[in-house]
């Protein structure tokens, strides 16, 4: 079990996150067939290092994470899905009849949905509704969240990786469960890097021109309004991103703090690893990106962070499914020897 370490934004200010161990990827890389696995062989010393021990080892309890909630930017016309379908996807998950419960099975992952921000509670375990705001304000003309709420759903997401930790797990997966979700998304990648609405603006769950042209309206208006904080974390939450993007925000740097490797999925959680790596400087190196989607954010935050994913799957369907994909290549990685 690794150590808590405290992740209140009350603590020191975005204190570094200690790098994995160096002398074990060494020790690992030394022992492998020089170069005949290919990125496999970099991947079984990345685990080395994160595990503090060379060989690495298969990992033995794989935990996926996905955090729900509502957008009220989905009702503007953003996505090819109706709103109110994020709670019947969390149900599925729930009920075991979601896609993404058979990626997991097929990975040999325990899945939990938590509800950070759903318009109406959804049916399941008291333990994760972590709602901290019942759908939230529409990003292209309000905030999204007050700061309490972004901070309670960053303390969430710390919260919900260190019960994962905790509870053993030693490879953690990590997504969203949102319709209209790339939205925010987009807009968070925009502030947080300097760039144009149109570089960032993707086609989400499929959209047509006439809805792509209301997405870049929504993003463009929402990054005027994000001028005010800058690039800090929490103000972009607040103001333009959402209780899921800031409990993945939370959770990915704790698990850092943690010593915990996580696989990225899609844009989603890129994003929020770009910011979670402000926030907790460092936070990068305990990660590795599962396989690339459709989204231009997407491929900016991994740019930014220098990690290049596992997979080119061009996936859109978020829920974890494109990281859980990639589990297995971490577990063949770990066979390799010299």
């Amino acid at each position: 079990m690794h150590p808590v370490v405290d992740g209140s934004t009350a603590g020191a200010a975005r204190a570094g996150v200690a790098p994995p161990d160096e002398t074990a990827r060494r020790e690992a890389a030394a022992d492998q067939p020089g170069g005949s696995y290919g990125r496999l062989e970099e991947l079984a010393a990345w685990l080395a290092a994160c595990q503090g021990r060379a060989p690495a080892r298969e990992p033995r309890r794989v935990r996926a994470v996905l955090f729900a909630a509502d957008h009220a930017i989905a009702a503007a016309g953003v996505s090819a899905h109706e709103p109110g379908e994020t709670a019947a996807r969390v149900t599925a998950v729930r009920d075991g009849s979601a896609p993404t419960c058979r990626f997991a099975e097929a990975a040999g992952a325990g899945l939990r949905v938590v509800d950070v921000g759903l318009a109406a509670p959804a049916v399941g375990d008291a333990r994760d509704d972590r709602a901290v705001v019942r759908g939230g304000g529409r990003l292209d003309v309000e905030d999204v969240l007050t700061d309490d709420q972004a901070a309670a759903a960053l303390r969430a997401g710390r919260e919900v990786a260190d019960e994962e930790v905790d509870e053993g797990a030693d490879l953690l997966v990590v997504g969203e469960l949102a319709v209209g979700v790339s939205t925010p998304t987009a807009v968070l990648a925009a502030a947080s890097t300097g760039r144009e609405p149109v570089a960032v603006v993707g086609r989400g769950s499929g959209i047509d021109d006439r809805r792509w042209m209301v997405k870049a309206a929504a993003v463009r208006d929402a990054l005027w309004r994000t001028r005010a904080v800058g690039r800090d974390p929490q103000g972009l939450l607040r103001v333009a991103g959402g209780a899921d993007l800031a409990a993945l925000t939370g959770f990915l740097a704790q698990a850092a703090r943690r010593r915990t490797p996580v696989v990225l999925d899609g844009a989603a959680t890129s994003v929020a690893a770009l910011l979670a790596d402000t926030e907790a400087p460092g936070a990068r190196a305990w990660w590795v990106a599962g396989t690339r989607c459709t989204e231009p954010a997407q491929a900016l935050a991994l740019d930014v962070l220098a990690l290049e994913p596992l997979l080119d799957l061009q996936m859109r369907a978020g829920q974890a499914t494109g990281a859980l994909a990639a589990v297995g290549l971490l577990r063949a990685a770990t066979a390799i020897t010299a």
